[in-house]
């Protein structure tokens, strides 16, 4: 688990730049993924070709009706696809922490110069280092989302290409060095059934709350809207009131 570490640190931080459902997003990319790719899978791979029993003693033959049934092991492609689906998520990270860093020293420049010298103030953060999602950032946001919502369904197409959804105990190989059409059997097929089957669910409730966290976005965008909207008219209806109670 070790080396999954700076990536985990990484993803903490967002965390606390999410929403209610990103935060249950990074929750299940940890707990259901990182960790339990870490914890078990490896293990129940970690045998997989050394432990393929083939019909022939054919050097080589065995080798390649590895390559033939599994061009990337389902380990392998689980790594990269954590790591491509993070990759988002990470880029608006890296715009949420340029926003922190710009509108801190705006608010060293407030401290340092009277009002009157003051060309911008802060937009998306509070005096406590909170940031609002809004604007430039709600956008780069939601970006972020669609495009890992895209390629969470590039990876669950990828794998159903690749190699299907259950593991056959079965490979059939007719490639060259072998002598003849070659039967190999896999090592453990139902436990690896299951941890595919396992991370597909996974990826599946990840695209759920990628679409569940756009729908959200979208209303919060929409009442946002409809309430400067709201505000511009009242203050067009009571001009006299327009450093009153309404701004308040």
């Amino acid at each position: 688990m070790g080396e999954w570490g700076f990536l985990s640190s990484l993803l903490d931080k967002v965390q606390s730049h999410s929403t209610v459902i990103g935060k249950v997003w990074l929750t299940v990319l940890f707990i259901f993924r990182i960790m339990i790719l870490g914890a078990g899978a490896e293990k129940v791979w970690g045998d997989e070709q050394s432990n393929m029993i083939c019909n022939t003693k054919q050097p080589g033959c065995k080798n390649v009706c590895y390559d033939h049934a599994f061009p990337i092991s389902h380990i392998r492609f689980w790594v990269l696809q954590i790591i491509f689906v993070s990759t988002p998520t990470l880029i608006y990270l890296g715009h949420v922490l340029h926003v922190i860093h710009k509108e801190n020293k705006m608010r060293e420049h407030m401290n340092t110069h009277s009002r009157s010298e003051i060309a911008k103030v802060p937009k998306y953060t509070d005096e406590q280092g909170h940031v609002q999602i809004k604007g430039d950032l709600l956008g780069n946001y939601m970006t972020s989302i669609i495009f890992r919502m895209l390629l969470e369904i590039g990876f669950i197409v990828g794998q159903y290409y690749l190699y299907g959804f259950i593991m056959d105990p079965r490979v059939v190989c007719s490639r060259a060095p072998c002598p003849f059409t070659v039967e190999c059997y896999m090592s453990r097929p139902t436990e690896k059934t299951i941890f595919i089957i396992f991370m597909l669910v996974v990826s599946c409730i990840s695209v759920v709350l990628n679409i569940m966290e756009i729908f959200y976005l979208a209303c919060l965008r929409s009442a946002r809207r409809k309430q400067k909207k709201n505000l511009s008219t009242a203050i067009a209806l009571h001009p006299r009131s327009n450093g009153g109670s309404l701004i308040k």
